[in-house]
């Protein structure tokens, strides 16, 4: 790709999107909106509100994941259980094109707010709606968090090791690829929808669905085989050695990923190997092999091994810590972390998503709650003296 080529850039401006989400997987769809363009404003309940508000590690009066996630996004707060917060939200969906929602099936209806009652109030909204199970089935309003949905999607089942329960994932593999991830294409889906009828409609994300595609390529041949396979046996799941992780002499480790011949040739070449294309077939020679790869691994360091990388083309790369990802060289090239400044000025490393730009354009940092709820009513038309009844004694709004 050269400079010249056409790149997308901010497809979304001019789409309004209220989002109504606390946690991880709302809020990352509608950061994913924000990155293509979108207005987006957070609307949150007086107390406790998005609930990583107050999450170490803190930074003046926000929680660092917090900031991260809610970037760009301007900041209300409206009680919905209260009368007037209700008729509020029904009247401020008029002027926008997408609502956000993760309460679970019933709560909005129970306000007085659920999904019918907000395209009646507009039409054309496009709702999309991020639950655990799914709005419907027996389910439907079960409790539930990442490791839960991945465990009813058989994610869990097919995850290794061999001899114990099914790891834990660092990753919120549900929340972001199950749940955000689908959201975001359920959104631009529903647009494209309306722009060809002009009505507007319920997306249904199911977290616990999404992520049955994430183990996609494992459950599709264990769901045919004529026995079940054991977890951590299997190609991508750990019963590989040419597919592991590996120690560094210096604590470090490395990820090789060298599954076709070509990768393994390369690899076995390069440590003087004569190459056994047996390795790229599971069975029980993969025990001695993985013993044999441990003990190769801990000659080197992870510089050396990432020196080694470099030289020969092998799928073999280093596992980063944290810290370390800013200051990646190719992260940085790419421009994927950029410090975005707080009101206390203080500066959260902020991570572009996959479809935005990065320092390349203007950012804002999360906003403290209600911070916006006074220009947010403005532009819906609401009078001060209709503003400041909404924010008396009582309130069904809080301002910042």
């Amino acid at each position: 790709m050269t400079s010249a080529t056409p790149r997308l850039h901010r497809p979304l401006a001019g789409v309004r999107v209220l989002d109504l989400t606390r946690l991880l997987p709302g809020p990352m769809a509608s950061l994913a909106l924000a990155d293509l363009g979108a207005t987006v404003d957070k609307l949150e309940d007086p107390s406790p509100g998005d609930y990583l508000r107050n999450m170490p590690p803190i930074a003046g009066e926000l929680g660092r994941t917090y900031q991260v996630l809610n970037r760009d996004k301007r900041s209300l707060v409206v009680d919905l259980k209260h009368p007037d917060g209700a008729a509020l939200l029904l009247r401020l969906v008029r002027g926008y094109d997408v609502l956000l929602e993760g309460f679970r099936p019933g709560v909005l209806d129970r306000l007085g707010v659920g999904h019918a009652a907000l395209l009646a109030a507009h039409p054309g909204l496009v709702v999309c709606a991020i639950s655990g199970y799914g709005q419907d089935g027996p389910l439907a309003r079960r409790a539930g968090h990442d490791l839960n949905y991945l465990a009813r999607a058989g994610v869990l089942g097919v995850t290794g090791p061999e001899d114990a329960p099914p790891a834990v994932s660092g990753a919120q593999m549900a929340d972001v690829a199950g749940g955000a991830q689908w959201a975001v294409a359920a959104v631009l889906a529903g647009l494209l929808q309306r722009a060809r009828t002009g009505v507007g409609c319920v997306a249904d994300v199911a977290m616990c669905e999404g992520s049955v595609a994430l183990a996609a390529f494992a459950l599709s041949g264990a769901m045919h085989a004529d026995t079940a396979p054991t977890p951590g046996t299997g190609a991508l799941d750990g019963g590989l050695a040419v597919y592991n992780t590996y120690r560094t002499r210096d604590g470090g480790a490395v990820a090789l990923g060298a599954l076709e011949p070509k990768f393994w040739l390369a690899f076995s070449a390069g440590v003087g190997w004569e190459p056994d294309f047996d390795a790229l077939m599971p069975g029980a020679h993969q025990s001695a092999l993985r013993a044999k790869l441990t003990a190769l691994f801990a000659t080197r360091t992870r510089a050396e091994w990432e020196a080694f990388a470099a030289a020969h083309d092998c799928c073999l790369e280093p596992v980063l810590a944290p810290h370390e990802l800013p200051g990646d060289p190719h992260h940085a090239a790419r421009g994927v972390f950029f410090p975005v400044i707080g009101d206390d000025g203080s500066a959260a490393t902020c991570f572009r998503t996959p479809l935005g730009e990065g320092a390349a354009v203007t950012h804002t940092a999360a906003r403290p709650a209600g911070a916006d709820t006074v220009a947010v009513l403005r532009e819906a038309g609401l009078s001060d003296a209709d503003i400041d009844a909404l924010l008396g004694a009582g309130a069904a709004v809080q301002r910042g």
